[in-house]
C-alpha cells in the first residue's frame, strides 16, 4: 500500500468505528474493525471486522452489515467528504482471525497435557 492509501485506510477505520459504535444494535457481541484495505485508485474499501459472540450473533452482525451499508456509507460521507471527491464503495468482511489463533492455543495447551510417547 502507498502511504496515500495507507492514510486513507487509516481515517476510514477511524471514522466507521465511530459510526459503528452508534449505529450498530446491541447485541452483546465485541465487534472491532480490524483491518481496511483500499484499492490504489480509492474506489473500494474492504472492511474486516472482528466478531467475538456466539455463531447466531456473527451472522446477525455480518448481515446487518451488508443490509445497511449504503446507510454506512451515507453516515461516513457526511463525516469524511472534505477529505475526498468521492467516497470509496465498502465491502464488509469477517476476519476470523481471533477464532483461529483461540483454536490453534486450545490445541497447543491439549498437546501439552498428552504424556510423552502417547496419543
Amino acid at each position: 500500500m502507498s502511504i496515500r492509501t495507507e492514510k486513507v485506510a487509516s481515517l476510514l477505520q477511524h471514522e466507521l468505528g465511530a459510526i459503528l459504535e452508534k449505529e450498530l444494535p446491541r447485541s452483546g457481541a465485541l465487534v472491532t474493525i480490524v483491518d481496511v484495505k483500499v484499492t490504489a485508485d480509492l474506489g473500494i474499501a474492504r472492511i474486516y471486522v472482528s466478531i467475538i459472540g456466539s455463531a447466531e450473533q456473527q451472522a446477525d452482525i455480518m448481515a446487518w452489515l451488508h443490509d445497511e451499508t449504503k446507510n454506512i456509507r451515507k453516515s461516513l460521507s457526511t463525516v469524511i467528504r472534505h477529505h475526498f471527491r468521492r467516497i470509496p464503495e465498502i465491502e464488509f468482511y469477517e476476519d476470523r482471525l481471533y477464532e483461529k489463533a483461540n483454536r490453534i492455543e486450545q490445541l497447543l495447551r491439549e498437546v501439552r497435557k498428552t504424556p510423552e510417547g502417547h496419543e
